[in-house]
């Protein structure tokens, strides 16, 4: 090859990278981080969630304690939900004490729930990458998206 050759397709190849670079900056970085799930609701039952200091116990997204249950999809679970979680909150249960949470507090902790879920999955789905590049996934209980 031509060193005029050489020189444009180099060029070529660094203007092309340049540009991928910045169309991966600016429009691969416009996620939708949960900004719109976000209330002020949500906000003072994630501050009370602190304060009571429940992830001592349980996990959201799958970061915190083991004594009580990954509260990440409790909203959206089969056969849970927002009455379920409720009752917790009110009552609570032979493991789980009861703070006598006043109604608006337990609004606040199931709006703060509400945007954990629809912002988070816990746990994790697991693949498994073979050696030809395909995928497989693994999991016993939860069935296939």
């Amino acid at each position: 090859m031509r060193l005029n050759t050489k020189r444009f397709i180099s060029g070529i190849l660094i203007v092309s990278f340049f540009i991928y670079s910045i169309v991966i900056y600016t429009v691969g970085t416009r996620v939708d981080k949960g900004e719109k799930f976000v209330t002020d609701q949500a906000k003072k039952g994630k501050l009370l969630f602190q304060k009571k200091t429940c992830i001592a116990c349980h996990q959201i997204y799958g970061l915190g304690g083991f004594m009580g249950p990954d509260l990440t999809n409790e909203i959206s679970a089969v056969g849970k939900g927002p009455l379920f979680a409720k009752a917790f909150l009110m009552a609570g249960s032979e493991r789980m004490p009861n703070y006598h949470f006043t109604e608006t507090e337990i609004e606040e902790l199931l709006a703060f729930l509400t945007y954990a879920d629809k912002t988070g999955v816990s746990p994790v789905k697991k693949f498994e990458i073979n050696y030809d590049g395909t995928v497989n996934w693994k999991g016993k209980d939860e069935k296939r998206d």
